[in-house]
Parts: structure tokens; C-alpha cells; sequence
């Protein structure tokens, strides 16, 4: 969608700003049409109030260059919005003042404020919460829909897991970055000048001092814009050779130049570094028999469950016949976590066996290993990983569904566009 600038709406905001603050209501009177989706028009007020709020919320200086870039950021969220939002009217997908009110209270719980100060962060610089409603509703509006529409087609394989634990465990021992990301996607048209000037612009505005994490939630075209640019631990084989060799010369606390990658452009911030690490690590579940319950026959009992034992998934079903033992499931640990008894009785078994007969301070217990493998500092178990494939395809055809909707639909642009 090629977006330039309305000269009108352009000569207003490049005033001085405290000018450009005026009351709402008196703008709105004397306001236009900027764009028409769908027969539903998106007022140049609306468009200026969301330019305040992106200003706002960024900490960007609104200079002349800025201003229209960040306009046409502003049209482009508010088109896309209105696309969201007609979906969701046609999938007859409600959303209620409650969910806007509590999403607006989780941010400002998150950023340590309460909503009355946002609300007069906002009215101090001319803004309307009624814009930022307007982008809550659309983005609680796409996540059902994209979840309803999407979430039960998509199946990840044990072994997509398992190849992605592979990585993850290899990667481990090599260096790891703390990164952030903004991203600046090449247009639908493949205009890389445009893209290089909202990267350029973006740039300069870190550079002026805007806090990072509130420029990529604004302005970032990445999943990761919803936490403020956030791809926390990263090794250099988890990101693209060309920001992969960027990192590998930035001091930490330092932001990139704008990196030319496959399709668009990337800004990062080296938050942290440190080595790789390798561990041995168990996924493992725990049978308890406490002290004052062993008796002979329990003993026995226990013995004979924990031979019978294969997997994880019946453990509950096949120490039931051991009176008063407790199962516990333990999650992933790391091999230095675990006393030494317990790792030796670990460190002969197959994934699925369970260990002798152990006696320890708890009384006596049995571990079961659901899955033995090599990992580092902060390896995500098999859920995670899961839920991150899942997400990431969500991402991906929540991207496509948008640009259909937004090749399907009618979408004027009234005046200098």
C-alpha cells in the first residue's frame, strides 16, 4: 500500500508542537477524510491523534523528517486496525470495554504506573486514549480471530520439537546475546528507499535518545514489537548471519547501525553477552514413599512398580498400588542441581526407565527419566518449544491473512496520496 504524505495534515503537525497540541474537539470539527476502507472513513484527526500518540509513547522528537514517517506509521496502523476490527464485526467476535479496560491496566502495571497517568501523560500532549482503545480493540479483536481461525490446524511434531531442542542444545555452547530487535519490512511494492528512510529515521531517533523497547513497539514490523523488541538469549547461529556478525563486534549496551537482511532492514541492541554453557540436564518424575510410611511390603511393592515403569505418561497409574506413595512431577533440572546420588542412579538409565530404590533423607523414592540431553542457561523445555513453534506459525499466517484482507479490500486514500 503506497502511503505519502497529506500536505495538509503535514503543515499542521510540522507547526510548532506545542501548537499542534490543540483541544480535540475543536480539530475534530474542522477535520477531513484521510483514507476510506471498506466505505469506512479514517479521519485526518484520527491520524493526527494517533501521530501524538506514537510520539508520546516513543519519546521520538518530532522533527520534520520524523513526523512523516511517523504519519505515515499512523495511517498504515489505522488501516490495518479497521481491517482487523470489520473482521472481527463479520466473524460476529466481541470485545468488551472490560477487555480494553483490563489490557490497558496490565500495561500500566507493567510500566509501573496506574492508568490515570497515562491518561494524563496522553492529555498533556494532545493525544486521545480514545486512539490507543482503538488499537487494543484491534489487536485483542485479531488475536481471537487468528487463534480461532488458525490454532486447531496447526500440529508440531515430536520430532519438530526434538530437532528444535537439537539446535537449541548445540547452540548452548557458543556465545550468547541479549538482543533486541526493530525490524523494517520492505513494502508489498519492494520500495527499498522507502524502507530505508523509516529505518534511517528510526535510527537517528535512537540516537537522539528515545528508549528502544517504546520505538520497536511502535514502530518495529517484528513479533517481537509487542515486547518492545525483546528476542532475549540469542547465539549467533539463532539470528541472521548479517546481525550475527554485527554482534560479534558490538559492546555491550551499544545499538547497531541499521543492517541490510532478506527483506528488510534490522536495528539491535546488545542488552548482555556471555559464554556458553553445557550441562547435562534431566526431565525427570519423583515417587515418594516418606519415612514414617516404609514398611517391608511397601518397600517390595515400590521395587516391583519401579521395574514395571516405562515413560512418563503412566507414572501416577503404575505406582498405584504402592500405598501412600506421592508422584511428583520435577520438570527439567540441570545435572549440578541434583545430589550426587541421584545423578549417579541417572547416569546408566535409557529415557522412560525409572531408578532403583533409593534411600535419602525425603525416605525412600524412585526418579523416572523422561528425557536425558545437553543444554545451557535458560533451554526452554519440550512446551515451550511447542508453544514457540505454534506461535511463530500463528505469526506468520496472522501476517498473510492481513495481506489478503488487505488485497481484498477497497481502500481509498482521499488527497495527496
Amino acid at each position: 500500500m503506497p502511503i505519502s504524505s497529506l500536505k495538509r495534515l503535514m503543515l499542521c503537525l510540522a507547526a510548532p508542537f506545542g501548537l499542534v497540541l490543540a483541544a480535540g474537539a475543536q480539530a475534530q470539527q474542522v477535520e477531513g477524510i484521510a483514507a476510506i476502507v471498506n466505505d469506512q472513513p479514517i479521519t485526518t484527526y484520527e491520524v493526527r491523534d494517533r501521530m501524538r500518540f506514537i510520539l508520546t509513547t516513543s519519546g521520538i522528537q518530532p522533527t520534520e523528517e520524523v513526523l512523516g514517517q511517523v504519519q505515515e506509521q499512523a495511517l498504515r496502523s489505522l488501516v490495518e486496525e479497521t481491517l482487523q476490527l470489520q473482521t472481527a464485526r463479520r466473524y460476529e467476535v466481541p470485545i468488551t470495554e472490560e477487555e480494553v479496560d483490563e489490557a490497558i491496566a496490565d500495561i500500566a502495571a507493567r510500566n509501573g504506573v496506574t492508568v490515570a497517568d497515562i491518561q494524563a501523560d496522553l492529555e498533556s500532549a494532545g493525544a486521545s486514549i480514545d486512539t490507543m482503545r482503538q488499537q487494543l480493540r484491534a489487536e485483542i479483536a485479531w488475536s481471537y480471530l487468528v487463534s480461532g481461525r488458525y490454532r486447531s490446524r496447526i500440529r508440531v511434531s515430536d520430532a519438530q520439537i526434538e530437532s528444535a531442542l537439537d539446535r537449541l542444545a548445540e547452540s548452548a555452547s557458543q556465545t550468547q546475546y541479549r538482543v533486541a530487535e526493530i525490524l523494517v519490512n520492505l513494502p508489498a511494492s519492494g520500495d527499498e528507499a522507502d524502507a530505508e528512510r523509516r529505518i534511517t529515521t528510526i535510527y537517528r531517533a535512537l540516537e537522539q535518545g528515545a528508549p528502544f523497547p517504546a520505538v520497536a513497539e511502535q514502530l518495529s514490523d517484528a513479533p517481537t514489537a509487542a515486547s518492545g523488541g525483546d528476542a532475549g538469549w540469542l547465539s549467533a547461529a539463532q539470528v541472521r548471519p548479517q546481525v550475527a556478525q554485527v554482534l560479534q563486534q558490538m559492546p555491550v549496551g551499544s545499538i547497531s547501525n541499521p543492517i541490510r537482511v532478506p527483506g528488510g532492514y534490522m536495528i539491535v541492541a546488545l542488552a548482555d553477552r556471555r559464554d556458553g554453557q553445557v550441562t547435562e540436564q534431566f526431565t525427570l518424575q519423583q515417587v515418594t514413599l516418606v519415612t514414617s510410611q516404609v514398611t517391608p511390603e511397601r518397600r517390595q511393592a515400590l521395587e516391583r512398580a519401579a521395574s514395571r515403569a516405562q515413560g512418563c505418561s503412566n507414572v501416577q497409574a503404575a505406582f498405584e498400588s504402592v500405598p501412600q506413595a506421592i508422584v511428583t512431577d520435577i520438570g527439567t533440572v540441570g545435572a549440578n542441581a541434583l545430589v550426587p546420588q541421584i545423578r549417579s542412579a541417572l547416569s546408566g538409565l535409557q529415557n522412560g526407565q525409572a531408578s532403583p530404590v533409593l534411600e535419602t533423607a525425603a525416605g525412600l523414592q524412585v526418579f523416572i527419566l523422561c528425557e536425558r540431553r545437553l543444554g545451557g542457561p535458560g533451554l526452554p523445555g519440550s512446551n515451550e518449544i511447542e508453544n514457540q513453534i505454534v506461535n511463530q506459525q500463528l505469526s506468520l499466517l496472522a501476517r498473510r491473512w492481513l495481506r489478503d484482507l488487505r488485497n481484498d479490500a477497497t481502500v481509498e486514500m482521499v488527497g495527496d496520496f
